[in-house]
């Protein structure tokens, strides 16, 4: 029986650019609220995705990257731009209309339990261990705690909003299943181009016949969200996610789910006075336990079988 790969040592840089990954996704939250003022959803969601499409492919022209081909790598892509992108972004974006982003970034913390979930209904190799089945079970409960289950009771917006989170949540799990069994072996900026573009081909034109042409008259404040959307936590943040994937292996790279609601509750408080409940708190306490369980780092590995936490 095989031993479990030791988890790979973070260095100083390893940190800084996960910090600044976390930093860059948390960003996201509140640059959505800021759009929704002037621009629907599914419009802000088709720019950023057509925007970080278009920085994608001008990096991979200007590195000559190799472009592969192919019926069966289109079609994948096409998956995985629905998955990873037009349909993540579109319920996390609607979920903001009615939840405070900070709410929205500890839901989305919820994705990293789904992916263990799943992964293991999937993959021979990704059995529920004793270890993370309790992660996982920690995790529910943080998830249920956030929510209030009998606030959903109501299916009232609120609920409806925290709901489309969730659902982002189980949509980006769902991803990262597909995109490892389809897309080993395909440079990473060259597979995010790709999705990126296939997303964009969707939304444009869902945004126009649902929201209508965008007015383009909008202020500075809305145009610096959706370039930071589409260029910063878009095409910016999947080059960090592959370096820091590279240097500090995938185990450690899942602490940025732990960090990423810690700054979309910071920035939610400071530019939107946004007041969480206690509950919220709580429940993003046991989201984070137990993510820290699943990934080894508390209730560390106690046989040769287990492994760490796959990439997100």
């Amino acid at each position: 029986m095989k031993s479990a790969p030791a988890q790979m040592s973070i260095s100083l840089v390893a940190w800084g650019l996960l910090a600044l990954l976390a930093v860059i996704w948390g960003g996201s939250f509140l640059s959505n609220r800021v759009a929704l003022a002037e621009i629907g959803p599914l419009t802000i969601v088709a720019m950023r995705v057509t925007g970080a499409a278009v920085a994608l492919w001008a990096y991979i022209l200007v590195r000559g990257l190799p472009i592969p081909q192919g019926g069966k790598l289109i079609r994948s892509l096409i998956v995985m731009g629905v998955l990873n992108n037009a349909l993540p972004f579109s319920l996390i974006v609607w979920g903001q209309q009615h939840i405070a982003s900070g709410l929205a970034g500890i839901l989305n913390s919820a994705t990293a339990v789904f992916t263990v979930l799943l992964a293991a209904l999937v993959f021979p190799d990704e059995r529920l261990t004793l270890r993370k089945t309790i992660g996982v079970a920690l995790g529910f409960a943080g998830v249920a705690l956030t929510l209030g289950l009998k606030n959903l009771s109501a299916l009232d917006l609120t609920a409806m909003g925290q709901l489309a989170i969730l659902g982002a949540s189980v949509s980006y799990a769902v991803s990262g299943i597909h995109a490892r069994r389809t897309l080993a072996g395909l440079r990473p900026e060259v597979s995010a181009a790709g999705m990126l573009t296939a997303s964009a081909v969707i939304m444009l034109p869902l945004a126009l016949w649902a929201e209508g042409p965008p007015a383009f008259d909008y202020t500075a404040s809305t145009w610096a969200s959706v370039g930071y959307l589409a260029f910063v936590a878009s095409a910016l943040a999947y080059l960090l996610f592959y370096k820091v994937l590279a240097l500090a292996g995938a185990g450690n790279l899942s602490l940025v789910t732990l960090m990423v609601a810690p700054v979309a509750i910071l920035l939610g408080a400071l530019v939107f006075d946004e007041k969480l409940a206690a509950a919220d708190y709580a429940g993003f306490a046991l989201l984070a336990l137990g993510l820290l369980v699943i990934d080894g780092r508390i209730l560390p590995h106690r046989s040769a079988s287990s492994k760490d936490m796959q990439e997100m």
